[in-house]
């Protein structure tokens, strides 16, 4: 399993490129410095996703229902859950904006905390310097009848067999493509007895996505190198990586590692995929175009020539949850500063 740099792993829990990448660092992540700019797009006009075909609303869950998680386990759950611990912040944003969040009992610790109605849910995992670590002791007390969890390490995989053995039902959810992130959306909304909040949610996010393609189709498409760190290596998408995706949906070329389990990427490749927009997921820990400017062997970029280096917030664009098309409207602007991207409200958390 490949390193990754601390600072910025709460910042994409949950993710799939945060697993791969999070391993052998032994200090605790920092504090972000600034609050990151959030580009707008100079002709963003707030539109309505193009129409498709809505699907076919599904029919309510009789429990007990038995479904298969994203790990391929059978999960059977008795009754409509009324106890439920998320164990990866996109899942706890999920839930709230399926009408769920008031069945919270415990969560995963979010440095990046959303939906603010979250904050009075206890904390029963945190990243604890190199490990996520899992309080069983506090789920059992809270007495939850449902946990989710994040597959491909989001959740150590010996919590999730403990509390099997306990008796509680776990639903490992873990998504590697976009699509994934909807589908998993759907099962979440089955889990908890809200299938039909679950579809609807997931076709607004596939509508929206799709307004955005239709919107960069006739754009460039820039290489496009995503820097999610640079302590101590550059940190890139790994090749056919979730976050590469989204690049590349955005309207750009992902300039990748190389490598589809390795985040980082050596500076000579780097230097020789010549970026012509970089995008700086690491501005919120203080890291700025300058700071870019000045890195041996960068100034033959054309992004450095052009000054074409941009700061972004990270956690829209690489956690996978309801804002995600949010993420993909703010990564296109950022592209593409001049093409007219839709501009859409958030799903906001059902009170």
């Amino acid at each position: 399993m490949d390193a990754r740099p601390s600072r910025s792993i709460l910042s994409l829990a949950g993710l799939a490129l945060a697993v791969v990448m999070a391993a052998c660092s032994g200090a605790p992540p920092a504090t972000p410095t600034l609050e990151p700019v959030t580009p707008s797009p100079s002709t963003a006009t707030t539109t309505e996703a193009p129409a498709t075909a809505p699907a076919e609303s599904p029919a309510p869950v009789t429990f007990p229902v038995e479904l298969t998680d994203d790990e391929g386990t059978t999960v059977t759950i008795a009754a409509e859950p009324q106890r439920i611990v998320t164990l990866t912040p996109a899942t706890t944003e999920t839930l709230f904006a399926l009408g769920a969040g008031d069945r919270l009992v415990g969560k995963s610790e979010d440095i990046f905390l959303y939906p603010p109605e979250a904050a009075g849910v206890p904390d029963v995992e945190k990243f604890d310097g190199s490990a996520v670590v899992v309080d069983i002791e506090q789920i059992v007390a809270a007495k939850a009848d449902l946990v989710i969890a994040g597959g491909n390490f989001g959740t150590p995989p010996d919590a999730v067999q403990k509390l099997r053995e306990l008796g509680i039902q776990v639903v490992v959810v873990y998504a590697p493509s976009v699509e994934g992130v909807f589908t998993d959306i759907e099962l979440l909304g089955t889990a908890v007895g809200l299938p039909a909040a679950g579809a609807a949610m997931a076709q607004r996010m596939r509508d929206e996505f799709a307004a955005v393609a239709a919107a960069v189709a006739g754009e460039p498409s820039p290489r496009v190198y995503y820097e999610i760190d640079a302590t101590g290596a550059y940190y890139g998408p790994a090749d056919e990586s979730f976050l590469a995706e989204m690049i590349s949906l955005a309207g750009g070329e992902p300039v990748t590692t190389g490598s589809t389990t390795a985040y980082d990427i050596p500076a000579e490749r780097l230097v020789a995929a010549d970026p012509e927009v970089i995008l700086l997921a690491d501005a919120a820990y203080g890291v700025t175009a300058e700071d870019v400017a000045k890195r041996p062997g960068f100034d033959t970029m054309t992004a450095v020539r052009n000054g074409d280096i941009r700061p972004i917030e990270d956690t829209l664009i690489t956690r996978p949850g309801p804002r995600l098309f949010l993420g993909l409207q703010l990564l296109a602007s950022t592209i593409h500063p001049e093409a007219a991207i839709p501009v859409s409200s958030p799903i906001p958390p059902v009170p």
